[in-house]
């Protein structure tokens, strides 16, 4: 036998000897559950954030009114106060239409914005865009006035891409549906 084979089996008869099959079978347990939890580190949300969606910088986007206020490609757009998921309007869309090559999903989350401009609080549908792979480009998650899976109608967690031919999410939109009505 070559050295490295004696030396091999030697440590492995020690293991054997001095540990028994549980315990070796909790070690490995507790290894791959400790792998597991690794991608959920605070550190690796913090260098997500740091370095930005990934994607090539996208240029500012206003509507041109003066009633819808702010940065459509970016986070803190007054639309976008319960989305979850990449923007519409930096994948080729509009906060209020799909990219080319998708479909608009008929089954929506629905949230309350407040618009800068007036005051005025809006209601919102959130649609995801379906049919094509995620853009990967200006990843927003808000989770104002979110609720549980048990209100699925305003959880933003949902893949709502299940009323369309194909259940691939691309991106959210925010489309406005009108104004809410006045809190008693």
């Amino acid at each position: 036998m070559s050295g490295l084979d004696k030396f091999s089996e030697k440590v492995t008869r020690n293991v054997a000897r001095a540990t028994s099959r549980r315990s070796l079978l909790t070690l490995i347990g507790g290894a791959l559950t400790g792998a597991a939890v690794i991608p959920v580190l605070p550190v690796s949300r913090a260098q997500a954030q740091t370095h930005g969606d990934g994607g090539d910088p996208v240029a500012p986007q206003s509507s041109g009114n003066p009633q819808d206020p702010g940065d459509q490609t970016k986070c803190d757009y007054w639309r976008y106060c319960a989305i979850d998921g990449f923007l519409c309007s930096c994948c080729g869309g509009s906060p209020s239409s799909c990219p080319p090559g998708t479909e608009m999903s008929p089954i929506t989350w629905i949230g309350t914005c407040q618009n800068p401009a007036d005051n005025r609080a809006y209601i919102i549908s959130y649609n995801d865009c379906c049919g094509k792979s995620s853009c990967g480009r200006c990843l927003c998650n808000r989770n104002e006035n979110d609720r549980p899976m048990v209100r699925p109608q305003a959880n933003n967690d949902i893949n709502w891409c299940l009323g369309t031919s194909s259940s691939v999410y691309n991106c959210s939109t925010a489309v406005i549906l009108g104004v809410a009505l006045e809190q008693q």
